[in-house]
C-alpha cells in the first residue's frame, strides 16, 4: 500500500468526521429547543380515603391517628408476611431475622444471640412508634445498609396493625399515644 492510498483513507475519515459534526451543528441551529430548568413533571396524586397525608417528613406523622387505623387482629393477619423470617413467640428463636417478642421500645439491634448487619448494630435508637413506622414503610431506605430484604408495607392500616400486634406481643405492652 503506497502513501497515496493511505492519504485517501485518512482524508475520507477526516471528511466523514467533519460532515457528522457539521450536520450536528446545523441541526442544533435549525431545531433550537429551549431546555426546561427542571427535568421532571409534577404529578398531583389524589389522596385515597382513609389514608393519612404524608406531606412533611416521616416524623410529622400523627402516630395516634395512624394507630387508630389499625387493629391487633389485622396485624396478626399482616404479620404472616413476616413469619417466614421472624418469630413472634416469647420462647421463639431467631430465624433469618431476629425474634420480635418485646421488640417495641427496645434498642435497635438488641437481641444478643443474633448477628445484625453493621447498619442496624450502629443505629443506636429504640423501636419507638415513629421508628417502627418509618422502618416498616421501606426498611432499606429507613436504615441504609441493613440486610433486610423486605419491600415494606405501604398501606397505613397494615403498618399500624403490625405495630399494634408487635406491641401486644410483649411482657409489658406500652400504652398507645
Amino acid at each position: 500500500m503506497d502513501s497515496f492510498e493511505i492519504n485517501k483513507i485518512i482524508a475520507a475519515v477526516i471528511v466523514t468526521i467533519l460532515i457528522v459534526i457539521g450536520i450536528s451543528k446545523v441541526s442544533d441551529y435549525l431545531f433550537n429547543i429551549d431546555q426546561p430548568s427542571v427535568a421532571a413533571y409534577v404529578v398531583d396524586a389524589p389522596e385515597k380515603e382513609g389514608q393519612l397525608s404524608l406531606t412533611g417528613s416521616d416524623s410529622d406523622i400523627d402516630i395516634s391517628a395512624l394507630l387508630a387505623l389499625g387493629t391487633v387482629e389485622h396485624g396478626q393477619t399482616v404479620f404472616k408476611k413476616c413469619k417466614s423470617c421472624h418469630s413472634i413467640k416469647k420462647s421463639g428463636k431467631n430465624n433469618i431475622g431476629p425474634k420480635l417478642w418485646n421488640v417495641m421500645f427496645r434498642p435497635v439491634g438488641a437481641v444478643s444471640d443474633y448477628k445484625y448487619s453493621k447498619a442496624l448494630s450502629e443505629y443506636k435508637k429504640d423501636w419507638s412508634w415513629e421508628e417502627m413506622n418509618g422502618f416498616l414503610i421501606k426498611p432499606s431506605k429507613w436504615i441504609k445498609g441493613n440486610k433486610m430484604g423486605f419491600n415494606g408495607l405501604k398501606d397505613e392500616k397494615d403498618r399500624a396493625s403490625v405495630m399494634l400486634y408487635l406491641n401486644q406481643n410483649s411482657d409489658q405492652p406500652k400504652n398507645l399515644p
